[in-house]
């Protein structure tokens, strides 16, 4: 990650502890038994939980801000590396795999609590695991409101889908508040919420006000520079924060995170890349600096307006999900497009 992007994150994390010491603790407590309805599915806590596992890299992250590491037993599926102010209590916590964990890998943690941030990881047509399956162990589990099924369609193998509106943080905090009265820690999910709301208002706050519209191609990888490229979509959380920044989506599909070819994409003719560095390293394109290798020096690409202008922004990869990292990729943006003169 770029000294740059740290300096962001560092901000980011002083601030969102500042919040939360200045929030009043006076959130109710919980009452068990706590019955959620989420995703379709009424889920019945009778205690807050103290083996919880965070499936998918946004439930882990949210369950860390919420000061919950003492009772976390494991994660997986980490597409970046944790945020850095997280990363202290994170180390106290197993990490399973930073990809798709077993079934069995996770029972492994005798685990009271799953908490999954996609429906490739708890899902009917999930790998990993089924939500039968964990009820037939007697684990309670929870899908993130901004992806299960009951949210939009989701048909894709990866459990992305179609989305008919742009995302925004409601499902998100949605999200945080219910992960808090499961845990009876109100008042940290209030203060959470309460500073990405402020960071939001602040982003909008610093839009361009000349009525300029840039538009935005966000990369989030692709297998070879041949391949199609895996983007985010026109009402994805990359489209939220195109809206944020006010600008918009130079990719119209609705499909979250569509796979497209080069010449639709030259074609869109963004006025900014995104490029996302995903640690993930799955792919060689994960790496930002491969991107943009690729963008500067292949034929077609070297010729967009956008790279001849090297408006090229790197941004981690997991803020181009809907997720609680949105917000902060947005902040990478916003800081490096002053930079460029942009904004």
């Amino acid at each position: 990650m770029s000294e740059t992007m740290n300096r962001v994150f560092a901000g980011a994390g002083i601030c969102a502890i500042m919040g939360m010491l200045a929030t009043p603790a006076f959130a109710a407590s919980t009452s068990y038994p706590l019955t959620i309805e989420n995703c379709g599915t009424k889920v019945t806590f009778s205690k807050a939980p103290e083996r919880a596992v965070g499936l998918g890299q946004n439930s882990a992250e949210i369950m860390l801000l919420l000061g919950l590491e003492d009772r976390m037993v494991g994660t997986a599926f980490w597409p970046n590396k944790v945020l850095p102010q997280l990363a202290e209590a994170n180390a106290k916590v197993k990490v399973l795999t930073v990809e798709f964990p077993t079934f069995e890998a996770i029972l492994a943690q005798t685990p009271d609590f799953v908490a999954a941030a996609l429906p490739s990881l708890l899902g009917p047509s999930s790998k990993v695991a089924k939500r039968e399956d964990f009820e037939k162990v007697g684990v309670p589990s929870y899908i993130s409101p901004s992806t299960c099924v009951a949210e939009g369609v989701r048909t894709d193998k990866s459990g992305y889908g179609d989305r008919s509106k742009l995302w925004n943080m409601d499902t998100l905090y949605q999200e945080i508040d219910e992960l808090a009265q499961i845990f009876d820690v109100r008042d940290r999910g209030d203060a959470l919420i309460a500073d990405l709301k402020k960071r939001e208002a602040a982003l909008r706050a610093d839009a361009p006000k000349d009525g300029k519209k840039l538009s935005y191609v966000f990369w989030f990888s692709s297998p070879s520079p041949s391949a199609d490229a895996y983007l985010g979509g026109k009402n994805s959380a990359s489209g939220f924060i195109a809206d944020v920044l006010g600008g918009t989506n130079a990719i119209t599909t609705e499909a979250d995170s569509p796979a497209l070819g080069w010449e639709s994409i030259i074609a869109s003719n963004p006025d900014v890349i995104v490029v996302a560095q995903v640690d993930r390293n799955r792919w060689d394109l994960d790496k930002s600096e491969a991107k943009i290798k690729f963008l500067t020096t292949d034929p077609g690409t070297s010729q967009m307006p956008a790279v001849k202008n090297k408006a090229i922004v790197v941004m981690d990869g997991q803020a181009m999900n809907p997720t609680v990292r949105t917000i902060y990729g947005a902040e990478q943006i916003a800081q490096q497009l002053k930079t460029l003169g942009l904004k």
